[in-house]
């Protein structure tokens, strides 16, 4: 099991953070890649002709490294709406099939299909969370469902946000292909936690970004795409995703063919050299401790939780329901709006969702944290 890495951090012994699902806190060396980037914008003349490229191609491999992609399947994006809008645009839905995608799942692998059904001709079908919290025995009813429209799409978080349950994309991704289904995932509360491996699982797009649980910044994402998908046109009409449009040739247009592999998905002004070296950064971090030693610690802070309230008269998922880095707290009768700030007045944060306390250790957090949560919450929830 990874032992507390909180010396990465600049987080005060007072400070009882457990908020990872929101946003991470940046490690110290991340902080110093932004430092470090910020210089060299100051001074952007001192910059090798290659320094850019060598750039993106760090920050692809460290990415492709957290799912077990090939590099070159990997694109550069800002955001997991991006990817999914680049979906949206290489794939064709068929007229009169269906979209499964999670009810209350975050907007991300919902809107961009849901903005496209009346044009498309397709229907979204919501996923009713479960009332037994296995959600992945409902989307397995919902794609076995026999009086329904033939399935063209399955959209889906692997952990849903809100409520911390996790899906068993293998059983899912098995479903969806018998029904000749896309499968799309959104592994925003996944990639650098829990294991992937898309060469197994094989979905269509897998999208995650930097700022949440893999140390990084806003505004940086990558985007698996499957081999199948790379044909398609790209969201945005750019130089580098064509194979000779370039200032520093003699003509400009000079192949105007898309690039090969997933690169010609990268988002335009892809130069974020500051923060795509946080990325890099903190990816690199994430793969360095390893999935199963990540997994091992924040499943034992989850379950410290679940054991430290279980006579607090609040619900959670069953251990083998839920993702181990998340748990959320549902309240029978109701959960204080003043609870959040309570506990904030306290130094100790966790997050408000749909009327649940979402609580999400990372690597930073120890036994103190929890045994501290657990102490304030009493005291200011009881």
């Amino acid at each position: 099991m990874l032992s507390s890495q909180r010396h990465l951090f600049d987080i005060p012994r007072d400070v009882c953070f457990l908020n990872a699902a929101a946003w991470s806190p940046l490690p110290l060396a991340v902080q110093e890649a932004g430092r470090v980037g910020v210089g060299r914008k100051g001074q952007p003349w001192k910059l090798d002709a290659d320094f850019m490229s060598g750039q993106y191609e760090r920050a692809r491999k460290a990415a492709a490294a957290l799912i077990g992609a090939d590099p070159v399947d990997v694109a550069l994006i800002p955001s997991v709406g991006y990817g999914v809008s680049t979906a949206g645009k290489v794939m064709s839905l068929p007229r009169g099939s269906r979209v499964l995608v999670l009810q209350d799942d975050h907007t991300s692998p919902v809107l961009e299909w849901m903005s496209r059904a009346e044009q498309g001709g397709y229907t979204v079908e919501q996923v009713k969370q479960p009332a037994d919290g296995d959600w992945t025995a409902a989307v397995l009813d919902a794609i076995e469902r026999k009086d329904a429209a033939p399935l063209s799409l399955v959209s889906i978080s692997s952990v849903h946000w809100s409520d911390g349950g996790a899906l068993d994309l293998s059983r899912i991704a098995e479903a969806a292909r018998r029904h000749g289904a896309a499968f799309l995932v959104d592994a925003t509360h996944d990639a650098g936690v829990r294991r992937i491996d898309v060469k197994a699982l094989d979905p269509d797009f897998l999208i995650f970004p930097t700022y949440k649980w893999v140390l990084g910044p806003y505004g940086r994402a990558f985007m698996y795409v499957a081999k199948r998908n790379q044909n398609g046109v790209p969201l945005e009409q750019t130089a580098p995703a064509r194979k000779g449009v370039a200032a520093e040739q003699k003509v400009y247009f000079r192949d105007l063919s898309y690039a090969d592999g997933a690169r010609r998905y990268d988002m335009g002004e892809r130069d974020h050299f500051i923060t795509l070296e946080m990325a890099a950064v903190g990816m690199e971090m994430m793969a360095g401790w390893g999935n199963d030693a990540i997994v091992a610690r924040l499943g034992m802070l989850t379950d410290r939780l679940a054991d430290g309230l279980a006579n607090s008269g609040v619900r959670v998922l069953d251990r083998k329901l839920r993702a181990p880095h998340l748990i959320c707290l549902q309240f029978p009768k109701g959960m204080s709006d003043e609870l959040p700030k309570k506990l904030a007045a306290e130094n100790v944060y966790a997050a408000p969702r749909l009327g649940r306390l979402r609580i999400s250790p990372h690597v930073y957090n120890d036994e103190q944290d929890v045994d501290r949560f657990i102490e304030v919450f009493k005291k200011v929830a009881l």
